[in-house]
């Protein structure tokens, strides 16, 4: 009865529908950006919802947070975050479930500019999925350390865990990606997951929880306290 509970309980959670919706409206919204051709004018990436510190603190549009981590600066820029919410949405959405996945991942995108809001430069704009898809990474290691005496967890912890690194270290000769927004994206995906649990792995123990849910209040009051000092 438990091994047929269990299998009627991964069949409900083995479409992608949220993985799938994501990848259509970045292409979808990409597209419009051709049609308008935004990609070529940094003032229309601007108008279009990037991201900005000074336009979040000077004319309070907090709404960039949310809004940058759809818009894409070239074709290169949105075929890689694709490959990679394809590569980890595949396996996450039905190990989280699709509400905790969809949370998870706009979050960590939000989370991720956040922290750039907090840290980064000022005078630049910046956009892409990039801080949601290191989210999904920061995911994957959670899953990995509450559950590293599970083999699937291993695998794919082991696979996030080389990709994150590889990323960090490119960044760091990439002078035009936003680092600290990636770093950013990584510690709310890893944190929310540990808060919020999975369906199909151990989760934390419930003190573990409430800490982590402390450390996200936290990280979110510090980024937008830091953030609201523009150092130009």
């Amino acid at each position: 009865m438990i091994h047929i509970g269990i299998k009627r309980k991964y069949k409900k959670y083995t479409s992608r529908i949220f993985t799938w919706s994501i990848i259509a409206i970045l292409i979808i919204v990409y597209a419009i950006e051709l049609f308008f051709d935004v990609n070529n004018d940094i003032n229309k990436l601007l108008d279009f919802g990037c991201m900005n510190n000074i336009a979040v603190v000077t004319k309070l549009q907090f709404w960039r947070l949310f809004t940058a981590q759809f818009i894409h600066a070239g074709f290169f820029h949105v075929i890689c975050n694709i490959v990679m919410i394809y590569f980890f949405g595949m396996y996450l959405e039905q190990f989280l479930g699709h509400i905790r996945y969809l949370t998870i991942y706009l979050l960590s995108g939000v989370g991720g500019n956040l922290l750039s809001f907090a840290l980064g430069q000022d005078n630049v704009i910046s956009c892409g999925a990039s801080t949601a898809v290191f989210g999904l990474m920061g995911s994957v290691l959670a899953l990995y350390f509450l559950n590293n005496d599970n083999i699937i967890a291993i695998i794919i912890g082991r696979q996030a865990f080389l990709l994150l690194i590889c990323n960090i270290v490119v960044d760091f000769f990439m002078p035009s990606v936003d680092i600290i927004g990636h770093i950013g994206g990584t510690i709310t995906g890893f944190l929310l997951t540990i808060i919020l649990g999975s369906i199909f792995f151990k989760d934390a123990p419930s003190k573990i929880r409430i800490l982590f849910c402390v450390i996200f209040i936290i990280y979110l009051v510090y980024c937008l306290r830091q953030g609201m000092v523009i150092n130009l």
